[in-house]
Order: C-alpha cells, then sequence, then structure tokens
C-alpha cells in the first residue's frame, strides 16, 4: 500500500505536493516527485517489497520512463526471469510492471496478476494508468480544462476539484490517445464447472480439495514480504480460515510464530471467538477492549478516513479503525478474511434467492460493486494506520474457481447453512464452535451496531430526515444514515457523494 497522485496536463506541482501531503499516512517509507514531460508523477512509499532500494517513483534503466504504483504485483519474480535480470535495478514488484510496459505498453497491465493502481509516464509523451480489475487497490480520477488528476483517496483533491473526482473504474487502463481502454473481464461470467451436477447432490471430493488447495496457495503468496505480517481475527468464520492456514504455513516454514489482533466490546462473541481459534492455531494473540464511548467519539475521525457515510460501513470500520490500530504497533502487513462472504454467499439477504442463478447474478453484482463497499472500508482503515491489507480470498485464483462452482451449491437449507462449502472445506482446521458459527457482521459481533444505531439515530429528528433526505437518490433512509452524511460533507467539503459513495445495500 502506498499513496499516489498524478496529472497530465497543464499542472502545477505546488498542487501535486498539496495532494501528496494529504496522502501521508499511506507512505510513511517516504515521498518522491517527477515532473516527466507534460506529466507529474509523486509517491508517498510504504515499503513492503524490497525495503532499501523500492523508492517511487521507479525510472527504467535509461531514466526516461517512471511509474508510481500502490498495490503488489504477485507475479513479478516470473516477469523477471522473463525479461531477464540483468534489466533490473531493484527487486522492487513495481520495476517488473514498468519494464513490461517498456516493452508491451497497455498490453501489459493484462499480465500483471495482483492488486495495483499504477501510472506511467515516459519523456517521450507516453502516459497510462490502469487499475486491477476487482478495484482492490483505490484509484480516482477527476477531468477539467485540459488537465486529467489521479489519486489514491478522495481526500487528496483540492476543494475545487473534488466535485468532478470519481472512481477510476476497475479493470480498466486509460491513455490520452485512446481514452479508458477495457481489460480483461472481471471472473464469474458463468459457472462453468459441474454442471451435471444436482443442487441436492454431495460435491466431490476434489471439490473441497481443490477450493482448499487455491486458498492455502492464496495466503501463502500473501505472506510473501520483506517486513512483519499479521492477521486481522475478528472470530469470524473467514478470518479464523485464514488464520488456521497461515499459521499451519509459518509453522512448515519455520516462521516465527504469527501475531493476531481482534476487538471488540466487553464481553462480545467476536472476541471470545477470536481467543479460542488463537489458541487452537496457535498465534501470538492481542486484543483490545473498548467501550461504547470510546466508539461514538471516533466516528467523525472514522468517516473522514473511509471517505463514506454509509451505516453498515461505518459499523465495521470502527471495529476496524481500532484493531488496525493495534495491529499497526506490531505489524506492518495484516491479512484479512474479506471476500469470502460475496463467493460463498454469507450474508443473511442471500437468502431470499431459491434458485442459483438467481444468486450468482447477485454474487457477482456485489463482487463488481464492492470497490466503492466494502474494500474501501479496508483500504482506509488500514491506510489510516500505514498498513497494508492483503486479502487472499480474493486473489483471482480463489475467485475465478468459487464462481465457477455451481451457484446452487450456496443456497442455504435446513442442513446447509451460510458458506456451508467453504466450512467444510476447513472441516478441522478451525474449532467447530467458531466454523459453524452463524454468521455475524464485524459490527454486529463486536456489538457497534446497536450502540452507535441508537447515538446517532438520536441526534437527528424525523422532521429533519424528511427535509434533507432528497439530497441524494436513492433517498437517504435513515436518521442515522443522515447523522453520518453531515459528517461525511463537513470532513470532505465538495465531494460529489452521488458519484462516490456507493449505494445502500439492501437488508
Amino acid at each position: 500500500m502506498s499513496g499516489i497522485v498524478a496529472a497530465y496536463g497543464p499542472f502545477d506541482s505546488a498542487v501535486g505536493e498539496r495532494m501528496l501531503q494529504r496522502l501521508a499516512h499511506r507512505g510513511p517509507d517516504g515521498s518522491g516527485t517527477r515532473q516527466v514531460g507534460e506529466a507529474w508523477l509523486g509517491s508517498q512509499h510504504l515499503a513492503i517489497v524490497d525495503l532499501e532500494t523500492g523508492g517511487q517513483p521507479v525510472s527504467g534503466g535509461a531514466g526516461d520512463l517512471w511509474l508510481v504504483g500502490d498495490g503488489e504485483i504477485y507475479n513479478h519474480r516470473r516477469i523477471r526471469q522473463e525479461l531477464g535480470a540483468d534489466r533490473f535495478r531493484t527487486r522492487s514488484d513495481m520495476e517488473a510492471a514498468l519494464h513490461l510496459f517498456e516493452d508491451l505498453g497497455v498490453s501489459a497491465f493484462e499480465r500483471l496478476w495482483g492488486t495495483f493502481a499504477l501510472v506511467v509516464a515516459g519523456a517521450d509523451g507516453r502516459f497510462a494508468v490502469a487499475r486491477d480489475v476487482l478495484g482492490i487497490v483505490p484509484l480516482y480520477w477527476a477531468r477539467r480544462d485540459g488537465t486529467v488528476l489521479f489519486a489514491s483517496e478522495l481526500k487528496a483533491f483540492d476543494e475545487d476539484w473534488r466535485s468532478a473526482a470519481e472512481p477510476f473504474p476497475p479493470g480498466h487502463a486509460w491513455t490520452p490517445e485512446d481514452g479508458l481502454v477495457a481489460g480483461p473481464a472481471a471472473p464469474g461470467g458463468a459457472p462453468v464447472l459441474l454442471k451435471s451436477r444436482a443442487p441436492h447432490e454431495e460435491p466431490p471430493a476434489w471439490v473441497f480439495d481443490a477450493l482448499r488447495e487455491t486458498l492455502v496457495r492464496a495466503v501463502q503468496r500473501h505472506l510473501d514480504v520483506d517486513v512483519p505480517v499479521g492477521i486481522l481475527l475478528s472470530g469470524g468464520v473467514d478470518s479464523s480460515i485464514v488464520t488456521a492456514v497461515a499459521a499451519r504455513l509459518a509453522a512448515e516454514q519455520g516462521r516465527p510464530t504469527l501475531p493476531t489482533f481482534a476487538v471488540g466490546l466487553e464481553g462480545s462473541s467476536d472476541l471470545a471467538a477470536a481467543r479460542r481459534v488463537a489458541e487452537h492455531v496457535g498465534t501470538a494473540h492481542h486484543e483490545l477492549v473498548y467501550t461504547a464511548e470510546d466508539a461514538i467519539a471516533l466516528v467523525p475521525q472514522v468517516i473522514a478516513e473511509l471517505e463514506s457515510f454509509e451505516p453498515t460501513l461505518v459499523h465495521s470500520a470502527v471495529p476496524n479503525y481500532l484493531v488496525s490500530r493495534l495491529a499497526q504497533e506490531h505489524v506492518r502487513v495484516v491479512l484479512a478474511g474479506e471476500g469470502a462472504d460475496e463467493l460463498f454467499a454469507g450474508y443473511t439477504h442471500y437468502g431470499r434467492h431459491d434458485t442459483g442463478e438467481a444468486l450468482h447474478e447477485d454474487l457477482v453484482a456485489t463482487i463488481e460493486g464492492m470497490h466503492i463497499g466494502g474494500l474501501q472500508r479496508v483500504d482506509r482503515v488500514a491506510a489510516a494506520h500505514g498498513l497494508e491489507p492483503r486479502l487472499p480470498f480474493l486473489d483471482l485464483d480463489v475467485v475465478e474457481l468459487a464462481l465457477a462452482l455451481p451457484p446452487a451449491w450456496k443456497l442455504t437449507g435446513p442442513d446447509r447453512p451460510a458458506k456451508w462449502l467453504l466450512r467444510r472445506t476447513f472441516d478441522g482446521w478451525v474449532p467447530d464452535e467458531v466454523l459453524w458459527r452463524p454468521k455475524e457482521q464485524f459490527g454486529q459481533g463486536t456489538g457497534m451496531n446497536e450502540v452507535l444505531r441508537a447515538h446517532f439515530e438520536a441526534a437527528v429528528t424525523e422532521q429533519e430526515l424528511r427535509q434533507e433526505a432528497g439530497r441524494l437518490d436513492p433517498p437517504i433512509p435513515t436518521r442515522e444514515a443522515l447523522a453520518y452524511f453531515r459528517m461525511f460533507t463537513e470532513a470532505l467539503p465538495g465531494v460529489d457523494a452521488q458519484r462516490t459513495v456507493g449505494r445502500w445495500p439492501e437488508a
């Protein structure tokens, strides 16, 4: 994780320096800028791979092509082997992306495996921007008067630019010559495996083996860093599985005991479950107990960092902020369980579907919208504490396999609770009382939902909601949401919430 700013066209570098300073939290390991022809590049760098020479902007060998980027390129070693190690001056994964672009142009971005937002500029006028297909790494852009600006967060833009800012579309590239260029389609267009199986049939054993092996390989990739790494252990099924896999890999590889981090109100179910998992798999567990007053006082700051006011995101962002603050004292990278609910139908509202086809359409739509939903929460809250979040469930191998399976297997029933496929896959890895624990959203399990809803509903009257609900379409639905919207507009004046904030999720 880093913070990037870039401009193409007429641009005052002083504006870029201001924008970069607002992203200082994303990159505590250094700041760098470069004017390259008509382009300006800036980076606040968080060092995860190649701590000594991996700073940004990254230059090609001749010094005429430069790159700033956020995220990680997981196949950078393979790219190095293909291109020849003699071309490289550093071990940085971003240098691999730069040299590949040097050879292939925009089509190079389709060869990258990872999570990324990249900007490349050349002295010969070349300029290109790209974002990963799921939008795991954030990127916004704004266009005005012949200039195009890019930044990792909305707050980076000067106030007079904010009304033009909007999310850069995931899975796309942009060049001045060709405009937006669509890359590979997001995975999951249609299930392709085991179509001859009836929905009620038991999956063959190899399905569970394939799911297990694919997730284990993803966790192994995400552990490949040069800095201390830990796990955000909420006590839910997903983070518990990630913890169990990572702890087993660490033991097999002779790595130090991994730390885990959990937070909650006194007596919360998440804290108890996290303790049980940590004891079972043998991690160095850290926890924080906070009060309702602590959580309420944090909400304005969390909304400013989150760059959203959607209540379910706020509910989960507050404990996420606290657990990230706890983790920051010990590690630089954290693994999290985000994405499993969207792949295996873990949320309650998926239970309304009675056909696999309808469920699959809903899952794919949710995954396509995660970049302005759950992924935004994960990124912003970690970034506020100089952490890089890594999400094994959203590794493209895992996503493609999960969405290729018969979606009817993800429907709930009397003997098939939500995410039963995933739970069965890791039977024995996690204590049964946690593995088969009913789904609770992070804010619910930590006790946040009720605390925040009651307090902020009381801060707004029904008359105020009727008067102000129409400021957005669809209308602001609750008094609590209006309270958060007011904090959002105060923290980020000028931002067009209609263009930048995800829609209200279904209950």
